[in-house]
């Protein structure tokens, strides 16, 4: 049903829909919370987060324009649901979260699924993870006000980030390319809302 909804949607990409299809989304939501899994809206996963609409997942994750050699860093862990998608898509994922115990749940619950090529890091995620950068694909999953020029300096040329940019309800998703020589360049791809970008001590 689920692949159905998104195809409906516009989504197009096989492999997209092939691993939306396969991934237990109801895993990753609170028990309580469980029957709306699967329905096309956000759902709260406790400390003021959620997992996102399964659209914009799709969106997204179509945008990165993954393939299997990719190194990906997502900022914004959440119950890990957007990192076990890239998991099937991407060599390795990179995923870091602020809140301590959303980042031990999603660790437990990735690994308890099989999902091995993730690594979670509870930590403020305007730093990225510059131990293991550069990375060939960045993805945000709640809204800063500017991209943070870390990040950037993060992403490998030739890469690409994705991500939802702006105040409150007025946030637009930005695709952003590195080119080769560093150069970058940076499109508007709808409006989105998701909840603002945290720094730690904020």
């Amino acid at each position: 049903m689920l692949t159905e909804l998104l195809q409906q949607r516009g989504i197009r990409d096989p492999d997209v829909l092939r691993v939306m299809g396969d991934t237990p989304r109801h895993l990753f939501v609170p028990e309580s919370l469980r029957e709306f899994s699967y329905d096309d809206h956000p759902v709260a996963i406790g400390y003021g987060a959620t997992i996102s609409q399964p659209y914009i997942v799709a969106v997204m994750t179509t945008m990165l324009r993954l393939t299997p050699a990719h190194r990906v860093l997502e900022i914004g862990t959440g119950s890990g649901y957007q990192a076990a998608i890239l998991s099937q898509l991407a060599a390795q994922v990179y995923t870091v979260e602020i809140v301590p115990e959303l980042a031990q749940s999603a660790e437990e619950i990735l690994r308890e699924l099989g999902y091995t090529n993730v690594a979670v890091r509870s930590g403020d995620g305007n730093l990225g993870w510059p131990e293991e950068a550069p990375f060939d694909r960045i993805i945000l999953t709640a809204a800063p006000e500017e991209i943070p020029e870390t990040l950037i300096d993060q992403l490998a040329p030739g890469g690409r980030l994705v991500a939802p940019v702006g105040i409150k309800t007025d946030q637009d998703l930005l695709v952003l390319d590195k080119g080769a020589d560093g150069s970058i360049q940076t499109r508007k791809a709808g409006s989105v809302l998701f909840i603002p970008m945290q720094r730690s001590g904020s």
